[in-house]
């Protein structure tokens, strides 16, 4: 079974790079690129240190489904590119 997950977008709102989110969770920065890329599947304790390094439920990060595209969900929502960059 596949395991979707948001880690990079979550990094990336954050600002974090690879290496800080491996230190501040305790595992090598390749862990991290290979749980983005979905070639690792966490364990519940990686998952739930995750989240907790950037405040959100661990079902914000990781989904057995596909998360929706994030252009989708501002579009749905009536958030159009031009209120984006305003």
């Amino acid at each position: 079974m596949i395991i979707h997950n948001r880690i990079a977008l979550f990094r990336a709102e954050s600002g974090m790079t690879r290496r800080a989110l491996a230190e501040a969770v305790g595992v090598n920065p390749q862990t991290i690129g290979y749980l983005e890329r979905g070639d690792y599947k966490p364990s519940l304790e990686l998952a739930m240190r995750i989240a907790r390094v950037f405040g959100v439920p661990v079902e914000l990060l990781f989904s057995f489904e596909p998360f929706e595209p994030v252009a989708d969900a501002l579009q749905r929502a009536g958030i159009h590119s031009q209120e984006r960059e305003a």
